[in-house]
């Protein structure tokens, strides 16, 4: 990927995501996995290593548009939408779905990033971030996934460290 498109850090530890680019760095506090970091299907852990955005979903969508499957459900998340359905994972707002670029580490077979639906996605602005919460995924407000979702384009590079 050209130096001209910008690549994404995600600290595990510190619980940050830094959007860096060629004229700028923006950090955004997010949640990993409750269950850390890992990368084997089930394990609901966050994935290391080397991916890229491989899809993009949600263009256009409404601020806390609430998706499953990757399909928004004509449903806008609020707190009585939470009381009716208090098991849901909400993924909300805008999706950016991962793939692993490292056969045998996050890519084929068992650990296979995409495979596992492991994305970067807006969730509850009452959702507590900068700890680990997720099922696997990373989290963000849904007003930053907004922001980083406008200015990164599919083959972004996405880079997974503790």
């Amino acid at each position: 990927m050209s130096d001209r498109f910008p690549s994404i850090d995600i600290d595990i530890r510190r619980q940050r995501l830094r959007l860096i680019g060629p004229e700028m760095t923006e950090e955004f506090i997010i949640s990993t996995a409750a269950n850390g970091a890992g990368e084997q299907f089930g394990s609901e852990c966050t994935p290391r290593g080397k991916h890229i955005v491989r899809a993009k979903i949600g263009a256009g969508q409404v601020e806390n548009t609430v998706f499953i499957g990757r399909r928004p459900t004509g449903e806008i998340y609020s707190a009585e939408l939470a009381r009716q359905f208090p098991q849901r994972d909400w993924i909300l707002t805008r999706i950016l779905w991962l793939s692993g670029l490292e056969p045998g580490k996050n890519r084929l077979g068992s650990v296979d990033t995409m495979r596992r639906y492991i994305y970067i996605h807006g969730c509850p602005d009452d959702d507590r971030l900068g700890k680990p919460s997720s099922h696997g995924c990373i989290k963000m407000r849904n007003q930053d996934i907004i922001y980083l979702y406008d200015r990164t384009p599919c083959g972004t590079r996405v880079t997974i460290h503790e």
